[in-house]
């Protein structure tokens, strides 16, 4: 958060950072944790991102276009919402799930969704990815049935098995 002007520390609307509360937050307790001589960075790999529309957009990470502009080899899955059995029960099934994975390893590299309720499930995936978790990691996790953030599961059993398929909470 320190400026080419020596004792300067900046945060918020003056710098190219991301527009968004929780960013400039966390830069300016940064910069507060720098100015009394600390050296704090601000990791922005996992932002995740929200557009409050209806349905909401929301994303983090690469998408495959940028992981291919970054020279990575991607699979990707894209899951529709009618797979989703929250979204059916909330009659709601406009909008995806995509998730793109790194080619040979699996890692999860980002996640895009288009839902109702986009903003509440990104940050699982952030997490899945800052924590490096592959697809398959996260196929094997546990989700609460019947949760929107359940389709996180679902998008990354779609690497390895058709999910139309599966029975309700199937592993």
């Amino acid at each position: 958060m320190r400026t080419r002007a020596p004792d300067i520390y900046a945060a918020g609307d003056c710098t190219d950072q991301p527009q968004f509360v929780y960013v400039v937050a966390a830069a300016g307790t940064r910069a507060a944790i720098n100015m009394t001589g600390g050296d704090a960075a601000l990791d922005l790999t996992t932002l995740p991102r929200v557009i409050f529309t209806d349905p909401q957009v929301a994303t983090v990470g690469y998408s495959e276009q940028e992981a291919h502009h970054e020279g990575i080899e991607t699979e990707s899955r894209l899951l529709s919402l009618d797979n989703v059995p929250r979204a059916l029960v909330n009659f709601d099934t406009r909008g995806f799930i995509q998730m793109v994975a790194e080619a040979g390893t699996g890692r999860l590299l980002g996640v895009q969704a288009v839902a109702a309720v986009a903003g509440e499930l990104i940050q699982a995936a952030a997490l899945a990815i800052h924590h490096r978790m592959t697809v398959s990691d996260l196929s094997s996790q546990l989700f609460p049935y019947l949760t929107m953030v359940e389709g996180l599961k679902l998008a990354a059993q779609t690497f390895s098995k058709d999910v139309r398929r599966l029975s309700c909470c199937a592993g």
